[in-house]
């Protein structure tokens, strides 16, 4: 009986490491539905330039997202197709490059829940001054990147990114480029690079390029990464790796070395998505709103 019991037990261990990947699988075979493989090539505008390999990548990485991830509505707000297509297409991107084979892919293994509400958000806050006197503001956020699993984004600024202005600017590019950052095991933009060599480059030019962004900001100058990149290392990581995608030629004309790490990173290059611009981008401003820092 005892053998029984635990023949019994050793196939139910089995069945349930089984069956989710049976499940992927499945999920895997059936293509992305018509409707929304043009829902991808309409709000996420780097597909446009993308060849049919990666096209099929990238809808491959999408199936599996939706597949994985779990999409909750907050404030009243129901999630619609297009919101789980448009989020999905957008953090896949900075998989598009990292995720090889035509297996399942390693997809934020650290993510399971994306809340998105209709609009910027607030977030209470508890600040301690240097006296130690605790003050509670209420913040505006566009997203916000979790430690236990979530990420929070604001649909409106998620839809936005398909528009010109402001430029360099994608909510979800930001609050996932944090989601990889953690996979070192902390949040301190230096996400895992696999040699003791790579992370001595990635820290002698991200640490240089970082104290130059804090210097323009002390000074009023702009330039091609956003100052909210100036607040620490994570958010300057975060911010780069929105320019990477969304102003890869300005960012490669004005932070080349930077540039370079990022091509070593993300194993993509997305200049050959859009061609080169003939004259310079206003700069973006993002007054009055903020990402959330990571938590």
């Amino acid at each position: 009986m005892e053998a029984l019991l635990a023949s019994l037990l050793a196939l139910a261990l089995l069945a349930a490491w089984l069956l989710p990947k049976w499940r992927l699988r499945r999920a895997l075979s059936r293509p992305l539905a018509p409707a929304q493989v043009a829902l991808l090539a309409r709000n996420v505008v780097q597909v446009r330039g993308m060849d049919p390999a990666q096209r099929a990548r990238l809808q491959r990485l999408v199936q599996q997202f939706l597949h994985e991830k779990k999409f909750v509505g907050c404030a009243g707000l129901e999630v619609s197709d297009e919101m789980r297509v448009t989020i999905a297409g957008q953090a896949c991107l900075l998989l598009l490059g990292r995720a090889g084979g035509d297996g399942p892919a390693q997809l934020y293994p650290l993510l399971h829940t994306i809340l998105v509400y209709p609009g910027a958000f607030l977030v209470p806050r508890t600040e301690v001054d240097m006296s130690g006197v605790v003050t509670e503001t209420r913040q505006d956020l566009l997203g916000e990147s979790w430690g236990d699993g979530r990420v929070i984004l604001s649909w409106d600024h998620v839809r936005r990114a398909d528009q010109p202005e402001p430029p360099g600017h994608n909510v979800v590019l930001h609050e996932f480029a944090h989601q990889l950052d953690s996979e070192s095991g902390n949040t301190n933009g230096a996400p895992y690079l696999g040699s003791r060599e790579r992370y001595r480059s990635w820290s002698e030019v991200l640490s240089r390029d970082y104290a130059n962004l804090r210097a323009e900001a002390m000074f009023g100058m702009h330039g091609v990464l956003d100052h909210y990149g100036a607040s620490s290392p994570a958010e300057f990581f975060a911010v780069a790796t929105e320019s990477f995608f969304e102003q890869p030629h300005q960012l490669a004309a004005r932070h080349p070395a930077l540039y370079g790490e990022f091509l070593k990173y993300y194993r993509i290059d997305p200049r050959q998505w859009q061609p080169e611009p003939v004259a310079a981008a206003p700069e973006p401003d993002f007054s009055g709103v903020a990402y959330g820092q990571w938590r």
